[in-house]
C-alpha cells in the first residue's frame, strides 16, 4: 500500500465514499500529496468515512473491504507524502491504526493469517506513532486472539501481559483479561484461567467515567458469558460450559452475526460432549449458515472441526447432510 497503489485504485474507491463539501473535487488529493498542507476538513472527512466503514454490520463490512484498503492507502500516502502539523499527524496515524485493524480482521476471517498479522503490525506502529496506548493494547489483543486461534496460547498470554500494562479502561481490561483466560484454559491452567475470568467480571461491572475505546466498545456480558463457557469447555466441564454459552447467546445483539456463528459452534461442541446430539446438530447447522452468509471461511472452521465427533452419529436424521457440509468447500 504505497503511493502507487493509492494512485492506481485508492482515488477511484474514495470517490464512492464522497460526501458533500468538495473533499474529493478533482485535483484535491493530488495537491495534498504534492505538498499542499493537509487541512482539518479533509481529515474530518477521512475519519467519517473510516469510522463509518468500521461500524458497518459484519455482512456489509465484508463486502466493503476494498474501500477500507483504499482509505488506508490514502491515509498512509498522506502520512508519508503530505504536510501537516503535529496534531493532524497524530490524527492520521490514529486513523491508519483503526483502518489497518479493520483490514487485518478481514484477512483473518478469510484465513489469510500472515496478511492479517502484517496489517496488525502496521496498526501497532501507527498507534504508537499517534501516542495512543489504548489502541496499542487493542492491537496486541487482536494479535493475541489470533495466536490462540492458531494454537499458540503461550504467545497469546505473553502479548496480553503487555497489553494489560497499556490500558486502564475497565471494559478494555475486561476484554484483555477474558482473552488471557482463554489462553490459560488452552494451556490447561485452571487456576490462572479462573483468576482472569473473575477479574474480567469485576472490570466489566466497574463504573467508568469515559466511554470505552472504540476497539472494545462492543464488549459486553454476552462475550463474558460465552468465552468463560469456552474456557470451561477447554477445561473439561462441558455441562457448566453449555449453560454459560446459552446464557451469552441469549444476550448477544442480532447485528453481531459473525460472533454468533462462532458462539454457536462452541455451543454445538458442548452439546456433543454432554450427549445432546440433536441440539448440537441444530447449533452447528446455524453456525455454518451464518458463516456462509457473511463469507468468512475462518468462522466455519470451529464447526468443521466437529466432523469427527458427529461421525459416530451418522445414522441420526440430519447428521449425514451436516457431515457433507462440514467436509465441503469453505463458504466464500
Amino acid at each position: 500500500m504505497d503511493r502507487r497503489s493509492f494512485v492506481g485504485f485508492g482515488a477511484a474507491s474514495l470517490a464512492a465514499l464522497a460526501v458533500p463539501g468538495g473533499a474529493t473535487e478533482p485535483g484535491r488529493l493530488a495537491a495534498l500529496l504534492g505538498g499542499t498542507r493537509v487541512d482539518e476538513e479533509f481529515v474530518d472527512w477521512l475519519e467519517r468515512g473510516g469510522h463509518g466503514l468500521a461500524a458497518l454490520p459484519t455482512e456489509r463490512r465484508a463486502h466493503a473491504h476494498r474501500l477500507v484498503d483504499a482509505q488506508l492507502a490514502t491515509v498512509r500516502a498522506l502520512i508519508t507524502g503530505g504536510r501537516y502539523d503535529g496534531r493532524t499527524g497524530r490524527r492520521l496515524h490514529r486513523l491508519a491504526a483503526a483502518l489497518a485493524t479493520t483490514s487485518g480482521w478481514h484477512r483473518f476471517d478469510q484465513g489469510r493469517h500472515p496478511a492479517a498479522a502484517r496489517l496488525w503490525e502496521l496498526a501497532l506502529q501507527s498507534a504508537h506513532a499517534a501516542g495512543d496506548r489504548d489502541r496499542c493494547a487493542g492491537v496486541l489483543a487482536d494479535a493475541a486472539y489470533q495466536s490462540t486461534w492458531l494454537g499458540r496460547p503461550r504467545t497469546a498470554a505473553a502479548r496480553l501481559d503487555y497489553a494489560l500494562a497499556g490500558t486502564r479502561h475497565p471494559t478494555a481490561r475486561a476484554l484483555l483479561l477474558l482473552r488471557r483466560a482463554r489462553a490459560h484454559a488452552a494451556l490447561g491452567d485452571p487456576a490462572a484461567c479462573r483468576h482472569d475470568v473473575a477479574a474480567a467480571e469485576l472490570s466489566l461491572s466497574a463504573p467508568a467515567p469515559d466511554p470505552a475505546p472504540a476497539w472494545c466498545g462492543w464488549m459486553g456480558p454476552a462475550d463474558l458469558a460465552v468465552d468463560s463457557g469456552r474456557c470451561l469447555l477447554d477445561l473439561g466441564r462441558p455441562a457448566a460450559a453449555r449453560a454459560r454459552i446459552a446464557e451469552g447467546l441469549a444476550q448477544l445483539p442480532p447485528a453481531r452475526a459473525k460472533t454468533r456463528g462462532l458462539f454457536l459452534a462452541y455451543q454445538a461442541r458442548a452439546h456433543l460432549r454432554t450427549g445432546e446430539v440433536e441440539q448440537a446438530l441444530a447449533a452447528a447447522t446455524e453456525s455454518l449458515d451464518l458463516a456462509a452468509r457473511i463469507g468468512a471461511p475462518r468462522c466455519a472452521a470451529p464447526a468443521r472441526g466437529l466432523a469427527p465427533a458427529f461421525a459416530p452419529h451418522r445414522r441420526l436424521a440430519g447428521v449425514p447432510e451436516l457431515l457433507a457440509r462440514l467436509r465441503g468447500p469453505d463458504p466464500a
